[in-house]
């Protein structure tokens, strides 16, 4: 289905894995896509131009335009540039999908300051970046017109948000952060027409090749590829589509067959006191509650079933 015909995509992270997916889904819908890409390794080093050339390519094949842009997402004026290349070569931007990241894992006692600086500014502020230059340019356009746009806003984030591996404590803080991020531009962007929503795929990509889940993403001899990037993409190209016009402020996960929507965190249970709260009115409180209780080993608590 071409329901993209006419529209104008930028597809950040996109020349390998879920990114190269993704250009790819929304450029069969119809869609000219911006395909940015430093063309790095999985840990954030390095640079190669002909990755995201060859995507180019491949969507040229299929029919529609595509345009490389190797510019770094967390930079500031390189963002901007990347949004305004959009407007150049196609005359408008429709869709944004943030898509590019990379790992470098470690434990709290001994992950440096440049890993996690580094890891949060290419999730977190790579997300910001291209999305506040966006959103200006869909305000202003919405502004001049005098009524509501097009726009598609997708960010992905990552199940480590929920459960905070110890082993990723830059990763999962920067994912954590892209959702409240995508939440916000949400409710400040719908009323310009422009949609906002989470996407957090399970897929195999370079980031799960190495490590302990390894295995678990091994791609199978034989039968359905559960992990395969592009069992993701669909998803990603219905929330760009004129059909996802009501969906806004969601998160989506998806993986194998399965889409799961993602609930606001709930309260767990409520103390009150006569007075303003003292230690051992809190001990009086609390402590009974949580001799039923073991720590939470395993990210956010829930409820006991």
């Amino acid at each position: 289905m071409r329901d993209l015909d006419g529209k104008v995509a930028i597809v950040t992270g996109a020349a390998r894995g879920l990114g190269r997916a993704h250009a790819l889904q929304l450029a069969r819908q119809g869609a000219r896509v911006i395909v940015n890409d430093l063309g790095g390794n999985a840990d954030g080093t390095g640079r190669d131009e002909e990755p995201a050339r060859a995507v180019c390519e491949e969507i040229a094949k299929l029919g529609s335009q595509a345009v490389p842009h190797f510019g770094d997402v967390a930079n500031w004026d390189d963002a901007k540039a990347m949004v305004q290349l959009a407007i150049d070569e196609f005359g408008a931007l429709d869709i944004l999908v943030n898509n590019a990241g990379f790992l470098r894992d470690g434990l709290l006692f001994s992950m440096s300051e440049e890993d996690f600086d580094s890891v949060v500014r290419v999730h977190l502020k790579g997300h910001f970046c291209p999305m506040r230059h966006a959103a200006q340019y869909w305000r202003e356009t919405s502004k001049a017109r005098g009524a509501p746009i097009y726009g598609r806003l997708i960010s992905t984030a990552s199940e480590s948000y929920l459960f905070a591996p110890p082993g990723q404590p830059n990763y999962s803080a920067a994912k954590a952060g892209i959702v409240s991020l995508t939440m916000g531009a949400a409710q400040l962007l719908l009323k310009y027409g422009v949609t906002a929503n989470v996407f957090v795929p399970r897929a195999r990509t370079r980031m799960t090749n190495v490590g302990p889940l390894a295995p678990m993403f091994a791609k199978p001899e034989e039968g359905f590829d559960a992990f395969a990037p592009e069992n993701t993409s669909p998803l990603v190209g219905y929330l760009a589509s004129p059909r996802a016009e009501r969906i806004s402020g969601y998160v989506f996960i998806i993986w194998n067959r399965e889409v799961k929507i993602v609930s606001r965190p709930g309260i767990d249970a409520v103390f009150t006191n006569e007075d303003r709260w003292t230690t051992e009115d809190l001990h009086t409180a609390l402590g009974p509650h949580f001799e039923k209780r073991e720590p939470v080993t395993d990210g956010y608590s829930v409820p006991p079933m």
